[in-house]
């Protein structure tokens, strides 16, 4: 006897107001009785020559809108269900078109809530909204239709499909287009309307924000054998290159080799390939990660296999996507992740697991779309033994074929170098890149005494906008400067002193701090995650096992410094500093704050007991505000430290009053990264506190001076606090701190403005002449 047929309930997961997910799900029925919200998915597919939107015509046996022309396909997002799988398997089931991530292009969420079926029916739903870009129309008989959902399909002029919906013909599902979802064909509009010649205007003006500076380095106390080393950590590096493309977004690279290839076309295209050069990516680092390119500008790809074959029709072509505002979580969670789901898993793993998901060194993934990408159709067909569509995968499996090529790299170059400790670095570097373990090769990097100076490995969590755990990758090779770098010895030997003596509660300070090597090198090339703004000095490894257990150790970029205070400090107090202190800004002040900045990274808190009694660590309870906290942090507790050291006589009273007029100076430097990057957001902070307590004054002539007489209260102020915030694990103290000073006051914008009219440049674009001879 034939097995009687059960209707399976869908289930949808109920949001709150606000579009966040509350953890509970309902069938879809109850939740349109009672007007729950949920989510659902609109993909629209958009032809490129002809300027036309695919429409599908409702089924007449619809429960709404039946025989109505509507969305290309939509649907509901299913309870634990992922917004981007949903789109893939609704155009595939409905239109019988399967495409891959990277075609589709999330433009907005649209919110609908409304009320039919005499009250019935209530929608209150959040819909992802989906572009497809296709170069030419998909041919009606390369369709497969699903007959239950689909009567048929057409292309419509999307201006004419406006007109349609904006006089509410019958015909077409309605939408407001003088609302929110006139965004779609705003965003077409502009997308392909844009006039070429204001834009190559405006790219040019925000190249001309970064003076191309070339940076050199002796090789003369290096022998033949380091020399040949150096060419082969030079190519090492340049993979570094290739895994941050990929990590910043999955379509990046194919962007990246299209820009490449197109860029001798036109000046347009030519002024796209250097701007992205310097950004890495479709979004500007200077301009809060605004894109400066859509999916319009995007690689074109083919997928015969996309439809059912036809006759003399080659298949789809269509534009790698990348959305319009950046991904907090980069490509290094799902792009439809949030945290309530990435905490209601990690909730349920194991100790072990948990400590995996948030590894600086973890990839999270979804076994749904690593299924759909393996063409398993089935978004419930989880990897044996799992219960969640989330899971980790270390960086060394997902990055395997780029970390064997520089494992190879480092060990060859520790075979040919001269330096034991090098030797011991690259050797031990190219194990950690296939183990996944760092901790060996950060100490060793750590304990580097080398004339060449090497740093390569994932390290900074700047990318991870969403929690600030995941790691990306990057390398700096220089040459030491060691005159300079002995000169650095006091700042090192005295970290202990400072952390004793750092304005904060007793109870809150460590007994061992350990003494920071400082190493000053001349930067012969870098690569990986250097994008926009370049960096002076840093201070590694972030991983809080090893500041714990050995501190941290600080690289000073010597020649990036001085490229920097000649080419942007100097101009900054001409135009803003009162000219009664222009004589106090000196490189020696700003070098020396630098050094201190970076020694500061490593006293404070770190590794914390929470209220509760539980350890824990700043980055893990601040999540993605504490690289802008941490930033604040050294740099106002650097100020605080070098007044320290002058009281007690162990650095020159020269600088009394020197350093605080340099750093004024540089805030305004700062600042023009953005209050999306960290050091800008955490500049901000500064700037505006030190401002409002009266230790920054603003003369009506538009410039700016430094009150001696509050300054150092000020400062000392501003350190308490954050070091206080950090040492609780405070997220809403952060939160509020950040949200009342972290903001574009009219002093600052006056500052600002005024720098932009006389073009003074806003960073450094590095060339490397160097690197570049030793590879030819």
């Amino acid at each position: 006897m034939a097995e009687p047929y059960i209707e399976q309930v869908e289930y949808l997961d109920v949001l709150t107001k606000t579009g966040k997910k509350t953890g509970v799900s309902k069938p879809r029925g109850d939740v349109h009785r009672d007007g729950d919200y949920h989510k659902a998915v609109h993909v629209w597919i958009f032809a490129e020559s002809t300027q036309e939107l695919l429409l599908q015509k409702r089924a007449d046996c619809k429960d709404s809108w039946p025989g109505l022309w509507d969305i290309s396909s939509a649907g509901h997002i299913s309870a634990g269900d992922s917004s981007l799988i949903t789109a893939q398997r609704e155009l595939q089931e409905e239109l019988g078109v399967i495409l891959p991530k990277d075609a589709f292009e999330l433009i907005f969420v649209f919110l609908e809530e409304c009320v039919t079926n005499n009250g019935k029916f209530i929608n209150n739903e959040y819909s992802d909204v989906y572009l497809v870009t296709t170069l030419e129309p998909i041919p009606r008989e390369a369709f497969t239709l699903q007959d239950t959902e689909v009567s048929d399909v057409k292309y419509i002029s999307f201006g004419e499909y406006r007109s349609h919906l904006a006089e509410a013909d019958p015909k077409y599902v309605p939408y407001d287009v003088n609302k929110q979802y006139g965004l779609l064909f705003d965003i077409i509009t502009k997308r392909y309307r844009e006039n070429n010649e204001a834009r190559s205007l405006v790219l040019q003006k925000q190249l001309r924000r970064y003076a191309p500076v070339s940076l050199t380095a002796e090789l003369t106390g290096l022998g033949d054998a380091d020399k040949e080393a150096l060419i082969l950590l030079v190519r090492a590096a340049m993979i570094m290159d290739e895994i941050f493309y990929l990590q910043v977004w999955h379509s990046n690279p194919v962007l990246r080799e299209w820009l490449k290839e197109h860029a001798n076309v036109s000046q347009l295209d030519n002024l796209k390939w250097m701007y992205y050069v310097i950004n890495k990516s479709p979004w500007s680092c200077l301009d809060e990660n605004e894109a400066f390119l859509t999916t319009a500008d995007s690689a074109v790809k083919l997928l015969p296999e996309a439809t059912k074959p036809i006759t003399g029709w080659k298949g789809v072509q269509y534009r790698a996507a990348f959305p319009m505002l950046k991904p907090s979580g980069a490509n290094l969670y799902p792009p439809d992740m949030d945290k309530m789901e990435f905490k209601l898993w990690t909730t349920g793993l194991s100790l072990d697991k948990q400590k995996d998901a948030t590894s600086f060194f973890t990839v999270i993934k979804r076994h749904s779309q690593v299924n759909w990408d393996n063409h398993i159709f089935d978004s419930t067909h989880l990897s044996e033994g799992s219960t969640h569509d989330l899971y980790s995968i270390p960086y060394s499996q997902e990055y395997h074929p780029f970390l064997t090529r520089v494992s190879d790299l480092l060990h060859k170059a520790g075979d040919l170098v001269s330096s034991p400790s090098l030797k011991r670095l690259l050797h031990s570097k190219a194990d950690a890149f296939l183990s996944n373990d760092y901790y060996d090769s950060d100490i060793a990097w750590m304990e580097l005494d080398s004339k060449l100076d090497v740093t390569i490995g994932p390290y900074e969590t700047y990318e991870d906008s969403l929690f600030g755990y995941k790691a990306t990758f990057e390398a700096f090779i220089g040459v030491r400067d060691e005159k300079a770098t002995a000169q650095l010895k006091l700042f090192s030997d005295n970290l202990q002193v400072l952390e004793q003596n750092l304005p904060m509660d007793d109870t809150y300070k460590s007994k061992d701090i350990i003494a920071a090597p400082i190493r000053v090198v001349q930067l012969l090339f870098n690569a990986g995650d250097v994008k926009g703004p370049q960096t002076i000095a840093f201070n590694l490894p972030n991983d809080e096992r090893i500041v714990k257990d050995r501190g941290t150790a600080m690289v000073i970029l010597k020649n990036v410094s001085e490229a920097k205070f000649k080419q942007i400090l100097n101009p900054i107090a001409d135009a803003c500093i009162a000219k009664e202190q222009h004589e106090l800004v000196d490189f020696e002040s700003f070098f020396t704050h630098t050094i201190c900045h970076e020694c500061c990274h490593g006293i404070g808190p770190h590794t914390i007991t929470l209220p509760d009694g539980r350890k824990s660590t700043v980055r893990l309870e601040l999540q993605d505000l504490h690289s802008a906290l941490e930033e604040a942090k050294a740099d106002i507790v650097g100020l605080w430290a070098l007044n320290f050291l002058i009281k007690k006589h162990l650095l020159p009273t020269s600088l009394e009053k020197s350093m605080y007029v340099s750093f004024l100076a540089g805030c305004f430097r700062s600042v023009r990264f953005g209050l999306e990057e960290a050091h800008g957001k955490g500049q901000a902070l500064q700037f505006n506190w030190l401002l409002e307590k009266e230790a920054f004054v603003f003369h009506p002539n538009e410039t700016f001076s430094v009150n001696f007489d509050k300054v150092e209260e000020a400062v000392e102020s501003l350190s308490r606090t954050i070091l206080t915030i950090q040492a609780k694990g405070d997220k809403e103290g952060a939160s509020l701190l950040l949200q009342k000073y972290c903001t574009m006051t009219k002093p600052l914008k006056v500052a600002l403005q005024k720098l932009e009219s006389i073009h003074v440049p806003v960073d450094i674009a590095p060339i490397f002449p160097v690197a570049k001879s030793l590879l030819e």
